[in-house]
């Protein structure tokens, strides 16, 4: 069966190259690759044009396209039943769609998820994939839902959902998922198609990230429970044990530690092997930069999440999504 790969690009110029250059090394290539840029200023689309020339690349121009309608885009344009999505900015696993398509042509699968790891290039990119980003351990390939950086499925099984919902900006891909689960059951899962991508490198865009994140879970109605969990926590946990500490500083003190550790403790055991070899001041920075990370996280989403509420009773959206 042929296979189309699909991508949506705006202003990424020379770091565009990684990602064609990991698309070059794969083990099968993909029949087609369609991509969408949604109206670059820089020179993307020469870059592009640059790989045309020994890749099987279909550049489409369409400006001011959100991500949502670049994917719809491009796979409409595709040929191929068989889809696989990615992200610009990101590196390919020379198997990647090797591993993605395997299990929709030997077993029939309608959606395989793919994985995505981080590739930092900074000691705080490296603690900052430690800590948001899960492992192969954390995640259940039957319940996990794969972000479009790498994913596979059927483009008649992406026509029977209606595509990527174009009314949203941000958790599009997730919103694709649950409709994609809805439609087709469990996904097949993909572990070696690994998508590496950089993570965020500074506390200000990693705040961004996330505040847009929640904004688009509220406008969607994603995770509800989970976000009144985390007001809980923050709004009547914290009180109520700086209560205790007012009263009692060692028994206040001792939840307070237990806490911390509780929340900060996968993600301290992710990155304690990633940090073997490390200077002591460094690995001690490293391991305390985890609880500052997952408050700027909670921060972003408590406030990012309201807006998307207001948003949605604003324009009357009514896709309901529970937790």
């Amino acid at each position: 069966m042929q296979v189309s790969l699909i991508a949506t690009v705006k202003n990424e110029g020379d770091a565009l190259r990684p990602l064609l250059d990991s698309i070059a090394d794969q083990t099968r290539w993909p029949d087609k690759i369609v991509v969408v840029d949604g109206g670059s200023t820089d020179n993307t689309l020469g870059v592009l044009q640059e790989y045309a020339d020994w890749l099987p690349i279909q550049i489409i121009s369409a400006p001011g396209t959100n991500i949502s309608e670049g994917r719809n885009i491009a796979i409409e344009a595709a040929r191929s039943e068989i889809i696989v999505a990615t992200d610009a900015g990101v590196v390919l696993s020379p198997v990647w769609v090797e591993e993605l398509i395997r299990p929709i042509e030997e077993d029939g699968a309608q959606v395989v998820s793919g994985w995505f790891e981080s590739d930092p290039y900074t000691d705080f990119e490296v603690v900052m994939g430690a800590t948001v980003l899960p492992g192969l351990a954390d995640v259940d390939p039957k319940t996990f839902l794969p972000s479009s950086r790498s994913i596979a499925f059927l483009k008649s099984t992406w026509s029977a959902v209606g595509g990527y919902p174009e009314w949203i900006d941000y958790c599009e891909d997730l919103l694709f998922d649950m409709a994609l689960k809805e439609e087709a059951g469990e996904f097949a899962f993909a572990p070696y198609a690994v998508a590496y991508f950089r993570p965020r490198g500074s506390l200000r865009a990693f705040y961004k990230q996330y505040y847009l994140y929640a904004r688009g879970d509220g406008k969607a109605n994603l995770w509800p429970k989970r976000h009144v969990i985390r007001y809980g926590t923050y709004l009547v946990g914290l009180p109520f044990i700086g209560s205790l500490l007012w009263r009692d500083k060692r028994f206040g003190l001792l939840l307070l530690v237990l806490g911390v550790l509780g929340y900060c403790w996968r993600p301290a055991q992710r990155l304690w092997p990633m940090t073997q070899g490390w200077r002591p001041p460094s690995r001690v920075r490293a391991f305390a930069l985890i609880p500052i990370l997952r408050v700027v996280g909670d921060v972003a989403k408590m406030l990012g999440y309201p807006v998307g509420l207001l948003w949605r009773w604003r324009n009357g959206q009514n896709q309901d999504r529970q937790n």
